[in-house]
């Protein structure tokens, strides 16, 4: 790889967005050219950031390849969730008529959206979206109601 070239116009954007952009990765990687526009040798940049020299180079082709603009994109590599687009869909579903369990939840969510997915990746998923799992208690076996209702009636303070 030969030298890379910076214009004024280049380190000052670096400068300005290694501290501005939201994701901590690609402030880093901005760091990391930054020091390299500045004159830093290689062993030296990566001590700083903390990445090794093949990682400084792609960072560098990177900044060829695409400038400024080129090191601030950054794709997690991860694949949206086909259920996203119907999730107002089946929170309503859900919250009209709750679930008994996961494979119930599965259920209804593979009728609503022709979407088949396993137990686990829709507890997931809704777990993601905001619900959560909620345990019910159990009387004990040799529990009597009415015998607990009235020594709750007997123990309550006296009207």
């Amino acid at each position: 790889m030969g030298a890379v070239r910076f214009t004024e116009e280049d380190i000052e954007r670096l400068a300005y967005e290694r501290f501005h952009h939201p994701h901590p990765r690609v402030q880093r990687k901005l760091e990391g050219v930054l020091l390299k526009a500045k004159g830093f040798l290689v062993r030296d940049i990566c001590d700083v950031v903390g990445c090794c020299p093949n990682t400084l180079r792609s960072w560098l082709r990177d900044f060829e390849a695409g400038g400024v603009d080129g090191l601030t994109r950054w794709d997690s590599g991860g694949k949206a969730c086909e259920l996203d687009p119907y999730t107002d869909a089946i929170c309503d579903h859900l919250n009209e008529h709750p679930p008994h369990t996961i494979a119930e939840a599965a259920g209804a969510i593979e009728q609503l959206t022709g979407v088949r997915r396993c137990q686990t990746q829709v507890g997931e998923y809704l777990k993601r979206v905001g619900f959560k799992r909620l345990k019910t208690g159990s009387l004990p076996a040799k529990a009597d109601p009415a015998a607990q209702a009235a020594f709750k009636k007997a123990s309550c303070c006296p009207a």
